[in-house]
């Protein structure tokens, strides 16, 4: 097996590919003076099975990715298996207005083309992988953001809302600790209450899980609550941390105790590593393809 790590995921890459004891290649890509992309992967020939690690976001990683798939073919790999840390476009899945395109399924139609499988990590809706060309099955970041908290003291893992409650309650159970959901509740027409939908959060370090964070609006409302509430600490994590704008900085200089995420996005915050989750499904894989002696 060799990795194949895009400009987006290189330090992912290196680590699966430690990981699986495999060979690592990070492609080269550059930019054109007009803008269009220039990609390369160094070698003659690549006569095994390929992992391509590399996201869709922003735009110009969609077009390195297609790049990189094409090359990789036109190389000899045996098979492709693409790797999607974070999967751009997923939110578009269905057409609201007349007009618009069904973004999802555009992406995941290109980039089925010169592929065997493909592997996302907390794909923000599940029903998008039906678009893939090919097989394709999403993981689930949970079990390495327990890992990471597990002896950090959390009392209560929360999801911000009732539709990310399976996250929290897989997170609080593979940690071993109560789970809840966060719950706005309208005092008035200008007052909103966010609190635990059951348990009590006073004198408690509470870890808010979710799947994405951009402006971190709704996290700074909850754990300013929470902390008038009672909390000892307020943790907050992530699978993938898209921080637009100055979002960071308004989150760490607030009343949040800890902010990170994992690497299917590097940033400074990306602490939280996915490596094992993928390199585990992989071995899986490669255990069921291995012949009967």
């Amino acid at each position: 097996m060799i990795v194949i790590g895009g400009s987006s995921s290189r330090d992912l890459a290196k680590e699966l590919a430690m990981i699986m004891d495999c060979k690592c290649i990070l492609a080269s890509s550059t930019r054109f003076p007009d803008g269009e992309c220039y990609t390369r992967i160094e070698g003659d020939s690549l006569k095994d099975d390929v992992v391509i690690v590399q996201n869709t976001y922003p735009d110009t990683s969609i077009i390195e990715m297609i790049l990189i798939q094409d090359a990789a073919k036109r190389m000899g790999a045996k098979s492709i298996t693409l790797v999607i840390p974070y999967f751009g476009y997923a939110r578009q899945d269905r057409i609201f207005k007349p007009g618009e395109p069904e973004s999802a399924k555009v992406m995941a139609r290109h980039l089925s083309l010169a592929c065997d499988r493909v592997y996302t990590v907390d794909i923000h809706k599940e029903g998008v992988l039906k678009n893939f060309k090919c097989p394709a099955k999403d993981l689930k970041a949970s079990g390495a953001i327990a890992d990471y908290f597990k002896d950090k003291g959390i009392d209560l893992v929360l999801a911000p809302d009732a539709g990310a409650a399976d996250r929290a309650k897989d997170v609080g159970t593979r940690m071993g600790v109560p789970y809840d959901y966060l719950e706005k509740v309208r005092l008035s027409g200008t007052e909103v209450k966010i609190a635990p939908a059951k348990m009590d959060c006073f004198g408690k370090n509470v870890l808010i899980v979710d799947d994405i964070i951009a402006t971190g609006g709704t996290i700074t409302a909850a754990t300013v609550q929470l902390k008038e509430a009672g909390a000892q600490s307020v943790s907050v994590a992530c699978t993938h941390g898209v921080f637009t704008g100055d979002a960071i900085q308004r989150l760490t200089g607030g009343n949040i105790d800890a902010l990170l995420c994992c690497n299917t996005l590097e940033n400074k915050l990306s602490n939280i590593s996915v490596a094992s989750t993928v390199a585990e499904e992989l071995k899986k894989r490669m255990k069921r393809r291995r012949p009967r002696k």
